[in-house]
């Protein structure tokens, strides 16, 4: 999709500008592991591209609309990447990047959620219905939300230290 990594096509990350935003995922991942709720403060805006999500995808049935919330609040940070990877914006991959694997935490936590179905749901009426309760159950693994949501998660924190790495890989490939 971008060609051959060559490092001279990308645009550097000044040493000064690693440092910043190695210490703000840090300090990042410092509060998510900290999380106790499931929820953290960027998941206010995850939670609008889930909603759309589910907008957008009502169109192709309601195991997929179902899904649709799940691959919005995934796909918004996707196409964010894609942008920034065109442009050869290092720092904005990563940012993307990060961003995606994020979602993972709070897509685990309403994972580990179908079966109990404590947390709160957004939608108007009685018609809410909680999407990983739905979609575990049409797909027969109910049984197995938490071990599926753990593995989500462990995805997540893999992919946000990943980021971190290729971050830090891609300073030092395209320093001059």
């Amino acid at each position: 999709m971008f060609g051959e990594l060559d490092a001279s096509e990308w645009k550097p990350v000044t040493r000064g500008a690693l440092i910043a935003w190695l210490v703000a995922y840090g300090l990042f991942l410092w509060y998510a592991a900290r999380d106790t709720e499931g929820f953290l403060f960027v998941d206010h805006a995850n939670l609008v591209f889930h909603e759309a999500g589910h907008m957008f995808f009502s169109w192709f049935g309601h195991t997929i609309m179902m899904l649709g919330g799940t691959l919005g609040e995934l796909l918004v940070p996707l196409f964010v990447g894609v942008y920034f990877g065109l442009r050869r914006e290092t720092a904005g991959v990563a940012f993307a990047g990060f961003w995606f694997f994020e979602n993972f935490l709070y897509i685990s936590a309403y994972m580990a959620d179908a079966r109990a179905m404590n947390l709160p749901l957004v939608g108007v009426g009685d018609s809410v219905e909680h999407d990983w309760n739905f979609l575990f159950s049409h797909w027969g693994v109910l049984g197995q939300d938490t071990s599926i949501a753990a593995t989500t998660r462990w995805l997540g924190w893999c992919g946000m230290l990943g980021t971190m790495l290729w971050l830090v890989w891609m300073h030092f490939r395209t320093a001059e």
